[in-house]
């Protein structure tokens, strides 16, 4: 007779859609030790796992994240080649005439993974606590203040031209470095005066009393840094400005293999031991379904095409 073994029917793994026989490459497209790398590491052992599959995280940067994004534009749409990317994934078509790729049809977002705001810091040598009087600083140093971005066109680079605009129209100098993690030297050591950082690179810096925090970007204060004001209470109303962080793959990926890493990437971001290692980093965990992540990026694409003017004529690049 027929056993009970040779009744059951076997379903294949989530990974077996997603080749098992190579590894799924995590392309980071900013220089390690930013926000971007460290998150990446932090879901790609536990996604991994859920996938039953390696997951190898590469560093790519250069040309503020177009190099690493092209080459997730690029790769065979099976969904073995991710993108983790932020809020610069949004701000590049409001600065760049022709991008190596098309940010909307070139993708396939899969799930956001964190969220939170920037925070606005400045070395001890500059002689200044608040907004206020830090605009008064650079007002009395007409065209000698740099404020340092982790690239042109990144958010942090329109961040620091909206507060000129919000400050009423400062006269500062804008240095664009490969990722967060590459400014720090300049800034720490006093050779550029301001950043707008993510609080898992700030935070230890602030702790350690080599940066003073200025504001945070949000309407509301962060739990991470409770003491530290939001720049509406400090007299900038109009200034608000959100970090936002996710993974997306190649567009034209099955619409299945992409909700298959979505549910997974959500089951791992649901994970206790994952959120404690996303709130280190400042930063609240933001599990989302491919579709919302996807409109999320459309209205963020809309707000920075406006907000990008301020930043100068859109200019041509290539990787």
């Amino acid at each position: 007779g027929l056993t009970v073994a040779g009744l059951v029917v076997w379903v294949p793994p989530v990974s077996a859609q997603l080749q098992p026989d190579r590894a799924i490459r995590l392309v980071v497209p900013l220089a390690p030790g930013g926000t971007n790398d460290t998150l990446a590491r932090i879901v790609s052992d536990k996604l991994g796992e859920r996938l039953r599959r390696q997951i190898v995280v590469d560093n790519r940067p250069g040309a503020n994240s177009q190099i690493g994004s092209a080459i997730v534009a690029r790769a065979s749409p099976d969904g073995n080649t991710l993108l983790m990317m932020g809020a610069g994934h949004a701000t590049n078509p409001a600065l760049v005439k022709q991008l190596p790729y098309d940010t909307v049809r070139d993708f396939a977002p899969i799930s956001q993974v964190a969220g939170g705001p920037y925070l606005m810091v400045i070395p001890p040598t500059v002689p200044a606590k608040t907004g206020k009087e830090f605009v008064a600083w650079v007002r009395s140093k007409p065209g000698q203040v740099s404020y340092a971005s982790a690239g042109t066109g990144s958010p942090t680079h329109l961040a620091g031209e909206l507060f000129k605009i919000a400050a009423g129209g400062l006269d500062m100098l804008h240095v664009a470095y490969k990722g967060g993690s590459a400014l720090l030297p300049d800034l720490l050591s006093g050779r550029v005066s301001m950043n707008f950082t993510s609080f898992s690179t700030g935070q230890v810096h602030v702790n350690a009393g080599r940066l003073r925090p200025i504001a945070v970007t949000t309407a509301k204060r962060s739990p991470h840094m409770p003491e530290v004001p939001t720049f509406i209470e400090t007299g900038f109303p109009d200034f608000e400005v959100n970090a936002w962080y996710g993974i997306l793959t190649t567009g034209k990926t099955p619409r299945a293999t992409v909700n298959r890493l979505s549910t997974a990437l959500q089951q791992v971001l649901a994970d206790a031991q994952t959120r404690e290692q996303i709130q280190k980093q400042g930063l609240t965990p933001e599990p989302s379904s491919a579709d919302e992540f996807t409109e999320l990026i459309r209205r963020e694409m809309a707000k920075w095409a406006r907000a990008g003017k301020a930043a100068g004529t859109p200019r041509e690049w290539a990787p």
